[in-house]
């Protein structure tokens, strides 16, 4: 891995969800890959893959990278940092070894590949040692609150990107100090999100918005609904622009 090879990565951002959200660029590098690559947990259908599949090139050799563990751990404990950061170690050597026979390696990203996504830990141990583009793609978050046709921030609105998994002291801290957010990593951690937002007085502008551009969507005031764990597909919008210009 410490020479320079002819093969290229490429991470590609696929979008949220719906296919005619992926872009122009996303279509035409998948077409000409010779592998492409996809993160999903063991057993489990990938659902980059699902979205994506159709514009693969005829005889691409597919690289499923199969998550040890998500969220059978916790995150911030020695076993499961352990288990994931020797997955990722596997995994980029896994692409390596294609990138080191010449081919080009396209790993494919819900979302977009540098924001929270899995292909940046493929990035960091691989960009410095080959040729490599990265994609941009159509994030959940902008995909969402486009469905919901909610404008989220404007003027000098600051927006907030805060993950679910924060303390509930933390999470209203945070939303007091700004005026637009998007809380993510939703799941079981709805009621202390739901909880900090009433402490924060944010409570009433919030929305869930689940499954977002994919089919089965809904969009609806968070609340209203009830404390039953989010799936993995699920955000919370917190509008801006409550001044109207």
């Amino acid at each position: 891995m410490s020479e320079i090879a002819q093969g290229r990565l490429i991470g590609v951002g696929v979008g949220p969800g719906d296919p005619e959200l992926m872009t122009l660029k996303a279509v035409r590098a998948l077409g000409a890959a010779d592998v492409v690559a996809y993160f999903a947990k063991l057993g489990n259908n990938s659902h980059a893959r699902a979205i994506a599949h159709p514009h693969f090139r005829a005889g691409a050799e597919e690289l499923p990278l199969g998550y040890p563990v998500t969220t059978e751990m916790p995150k911030d404990e020695a076993p499961y940092r352990t288990a994931i950061t020797g997955f990722y170690e596997e995994a980029a050597q896994a692409v390596a070894a294609h990138l080191q026979a010449g081919r080009t390696v396209a790993v494919l990203s819900e979302g977009d590949p540098l924001f929270y996504g899995s292909y940046m830990h493929l990035h960091v141990r691989l960009a410095h040692l080959y040729p490599t583009e990265v994609i941009a793609g159509v994030t959940g978050m902008s995909g969402c609150w486009s469905q919901a046709g909610t404008p989220i921030a404007q003027g000098d609105d600051v927006l907030s990107i805060l993950p679910g998994t924060l303390s509930e002291a933390e999470l209203a801290r945070r939303l007091k100090g700004t005026d637009a957010a998007v809380i993510m990593k939703v799941g079981r951690n709805l009621p202390k999100i739901r909880r900090a937002l009433a402490v924060a007085g944010r409570l009433e502008r919030a929305l869930y918005v689940e499954r977002g551009t994919m089919t089965g969507s809904l969009c609806e005031k968070l609340a209203t609904r009830g404390d039953a764990p989010a799936p993995y597909f699920a955000i919370v919008l917190v509008p801006g622009w409550e001044i109207r210009a």
